[in-house]
């Protein structure tokens, strides 16, 4: 094996998958495989990365897991970029000792703690909308999961937007979102869920896009005219759905699989229906709660998040935000450094 030290072999993993990956996907990886590096460098005192054995893997998931504070999600994230990294520097460098990534055990999710803390997050949204824009630009795909990740919408209440809720012709482009039961598209808190979504301009222009070039001029079993379509009329809410599992599976933006899977061979991979077979793929519900993470993470205060996503504060804090205590105390600290 080549004796090459874990920071280098980092470094050159990024330079590799640069030209095929977004930006926002590289960074992603190089966040992730930074906490290794740290931990090469410093507790596991391995200096090069041929050094690795079994028990070197499980040593480093658990000073992720005990020392930092992380919840399982986020640990499953980062062991599955590490997963990837390693198979790569074996297959590719021959740095690694043979089937090394085999070691790196990801840890399982349970029911429980799936409802609670899966969401999709942020390098992994940009990673999905950069390829969107790119290769599907204003597709229903492109349309579905940009309102999804940038309006924080509910499945129902992007169904229920009609085209005469956009009101884009305008220097503050904004999405009128109402509660119309009597022709079967409600929303969750009923009237109370009615509110006014402002847009970026980019977001504008891509509605405008898709209304142009890519919806299916039909009108619903009502006489109306959705917003997202397919040749039948309203989107059901199980597309929106299946469009969600499908776009956050990571081969169908250009990346790795994180689990090992031979692409070729993979139903999830190569079916679209069954796209929530992929272990990394994600409901609607779980970028909703990545994106109001996210939010909180870069200081949008409470009440802006809770009114743009139509979701009480005291539940935002307890179903939705997946701050860890310590992020939340440094951020508290950024205030508290002013005062």
């Amino acid at each position: 094996m080549e004796d090459i030290e874990p920071t280098e072999a980092v470094q050159m993993y990024i330079a590799d998958k640069q030209p095929e990956l977004a930006q926002s996907t590289v960074y992603s990886h190089k966040s992730r495989l930074s906490h290794f590096t740290e931990w090469c460098a410093g507790d596991g005192s391995i200096k090069y990365l041929s050094e690795l054995d079994p028990i070197d893997c499980h040593r480093y998931k658990l000073w992720r897991r005990d020392e930092h504070d992380i919840n399982n999600v986020t640990l499953k994230t980062q062991l599955d970029t590490l997963r990837v990294f390693l198979r790569w520097a074996d297959r590719s460098l021959n740095a690694a000792k043979n089937d090394i990534s085999e070691a790196v055990l990801s840890p399982a999710l349970n029911d429980g703690e799936n409802e609670r803390d899966v969401m999709l997050d942020p390098e992994a949204a940009q990673a999905v909308l950069d390829h969107l824009e790119k290769y599907e630009y204003a597709s229903t795909d492109h349309l579905t999961m940009l309102l999804l990740i940038r309006c924080i919408f509910r499945r129902g209440a992007l169904r229920a937007i009609d085209l005469d809720d956009c009101k884009l012709d305008t220097d503050t482009p904004v999405i009128e979102v109402e509660h119309r039961p009597e022709t079967e598209t409600p929303l969750k808190n009923q009237h109370d869920g009615e509110r006014v979504v402002a847009l970026k301009q980019e977001t504008r222009d891509v509605v405008n896009d898709f209304i142009d070039t890519n919806r299916h001029d039909v009108t619903d079993d009502s006489g109306r005219d959705a917003l997202i379509t397919t040749a039948q009329g309203r989107a059901h809410a199980q597309t929106i759905q299946a469009t969600a599992y499908a776009n956050t599976r990571p081969c169908a933006v250009g990346q790795e699989c994180p689990h090992g899977r031979d692409i070729e061979m993979c139903d999830a991979a190569q079916n679209r229906q069954i796209a929530y077979e992929c272990p990394s793929s994600v409901s609607p519900h779980a970028i909703r709660r990545g994106a109001i993470t996210h939010w909180l993470q870069n200081d949008v205060p409470k009440h802006v998040v809770s009114d743009r996503s139509d979701v009480q504060v005291d539940t935002l804090e307890k179903h939705y935000d997946q701050r860890s205590e310590r992020a939340k105390a440094e951020q508290r600290r950024r205030y508290l450094d002013n005062v």
